[in-house]
């Protein structure tokens, strides 16, 4: 690992009585075309490479304070958490693998719901953790993700989700692909109000999310090169023993082939949605 990236391993030496060096994570290295960026700068470009445009995965909390109107966001359902109901262990019992998490990433869940308002219009609006488990859905993203689009109802609000993950959760057998049924029915309630679902795609959006309410959205957008589909890539390819068009089950490609429609670019994206939901309400 480089020296700009290593704890305690900066080219400036540290004075033994001043602790570690004040370069010390100052600098990222892009994923993608492997250039060196300032943390500053990666910050005030809404963590997109200034270089070559690679979108990194953000926080779900960052993505919807970057969205909703300044002061706006207020958290729902936040005290919901997972439980352990086949008590599933595998290397790690999963209520150690939950307690850990939430220690580390300060969630709950792999889900934050949220009222708020996009350029003064009230919105129900959620997004992925995808540092909690992958985003994986289990029993409480779906109740989260079904209660986002019950309110959204009631309270007549448009609604929006950011997804990024990885599909259903294992650890959860049966109750977690239970919400692929339980979500979809949510927003065919949620269509009698006749109002906008609109559901943007991160990168990587896969499994039983993908399958389920990502796509259903009245307005399908994407961010540039996010990983989105079923299986993997590298799954269908063993499966099927074929090699894969390049870029297969990129944004780019789904949009050529009319699986989505449209992608904005992350700056873009909270006026693309303004817009979208203007023209839709």
């Amino acid at each position: 690992m480089a020296w700009f990236q290593k704890p305690g391993h900066s080219r400036v030496a540290a004075d033994k009585d001043q602790g570690p060096a004040r370069t010390e994570g100052l600098w990222s290295k892009c994923d993608s075309c492997g250039e060196i960026i300032s943390r500053d700068e990666l910050v005030q470009n809404l963590s997109v490479c200034p270089h070559c445009g690679h979108h990194n995965v953000i926080g779900a909390r960052e993505r919807l304070n970057l969205t909703l109107d300044p002061g706006s966001f207020a958290e729902a359902d936040g005290g919901l958490a997972p439980q352990d109901p086949l008590g599933f262990t595998d290397n790690k019992r999963y209520k150690d693998r939950v307690k850990s998490l939430k220690r580390s990433t300060g969630e709950l869940d792999a889900f934050v719901s949220a009222r708020g308002l996009l350029f003064g219009r009230p919105v129900s609006m959620g997004a992925f953790a995808f540092e909690f488990m992958g985003g994986s859905m289990g029993s409480v993203v779906g109740e989260k993700v079904t209660r986002l689009f019950e309110t959204a109802r009631s309270e007549s609000r448009p609604a929006v989700i950011f997804c990024a993950s990885g599909g259903a959760r294992m650890q959860e057998g049966i109750l977690s692909l239970m919400q692929m049924a339980k979500t979809s029915a949510a927003i065919a309630r949620f269509r009698e109000s006749r109002l906008p679902y609109i559901s943007v795609l991160c990168h990587p959006t896969t499994g039983g999310v993908a399958a389920s309410f990502a796509w259903l959205g009245d307005a399908i957008l994407a961010e540039p090169k996010a990983l989105i589909g079923f299986a993997g890539p590298r799954v269908i390819e063993q499966s099927i023993r074929q090699k894969l068009p390049e870029g297969f089950q990129r944004s780019e490609f789904l949009l050529t082939h009319g699986m989505i429609d449209a992608i904005l670019p992350r700056r873009e994206l909270r006026a693309g949605l303004g817009q979208l939901i203007g023209l839709l309400s």
